[in-house]
């Protein structure tokens, strides 16, 4: 699944909820589940979760 631009709602089991993240190397903020995160601006790895 891909999404470009704007965001769309998706409905996850077991109670998942999307965590806002920071990137370190751009200061992108984006919501993010999941591991192996990358930054949807410069796709570093190097990403901090926010909330």
């Amino acid at each position: 699944m891909c999404s470009v631009g704007d965001s769309f709602g998706v409905e996850l089991e077991g109670g998942m909820e999307p965590r806002q993240y920071e990137c370190n190397q751009c200061s992108k903020k984006f919501k993010g589940i999941g591991t192996n995160l990358r930054c949807p601006k410069c796709h570093s790895t190097d990403i901090k979760c926010i909330e």
